[in-house]
């Protein structure tokens, strides 16, 4: 007699613990309102005549003095030091197919396009047969003055 009260005693402790955790609502994700309206956010906006625009313009002009603000490495054109932050993760182990600085080999029919070409690629990304170089060295902060200098000073490296 005592065993069976002891396990209808139980069964109501379960019954009653199953009724209180039923009552309370499940926990949240804080960041799931967050969430739910950045992936719901539209991706753009349309604009139609003079307002639209002044509205785009408005917008562009915003995009670059918020890159501008964005400049990497303090704005140097030192190309010494951007390479030294950035480059040399391909260019000194041949990632990616990278030409690396100590093969001079692999250079040769790169020059020979000239440097103008060096810098386009450098500047806007290029896939090759050797490799791809992706545009600005993967880093969108640096400015096209900044990349030109550290395909200058690599340039200087491999003659």
């Amino acid at each position: 007699m005592l065993i069976a009260f002891l396990i209808l005693l139980c069964v109501l402790l379960i019954a009653l613990a199953a009724h209180i955790y039923n009552k309370n609502p499940p926990p949240e994700n804080p960041a799931r309102a967050k969430i739910a309206n950045e992936r719901l956010a539209p991706v753009g906006a349309v604009y139609a005549g003079d307002t639209g625009r002044a509205a785009i313009e408005a917008a562009a002009a915003a995009a670059k003095a918020a890159a501008a603000s964005q400049v990497a490495y303090g704005g140097t054109t030192d190309g010494k030091v951007i390479f030294g932050h950035l480059c040399h993760a391909c260019h000194e182990t041949g990632a990616g197919g990278a030409p690396t600085l100590a093969d001079k080999a692999h250079w040769a029919p790169r020059l020979a396009e000239g440097v103008d070409t060096l810098v386009k690629h450098a500047i806007e990304g290029y896939t090759g047969n050797a490799g791809m170089m992706p545009a600005k060295g993967g880093n969108p902060a640096l400015s096209d003055e900044q990349v030109r200098a550290t395909v200058e000073w690599m340039i200087t490296q491999v003659k």
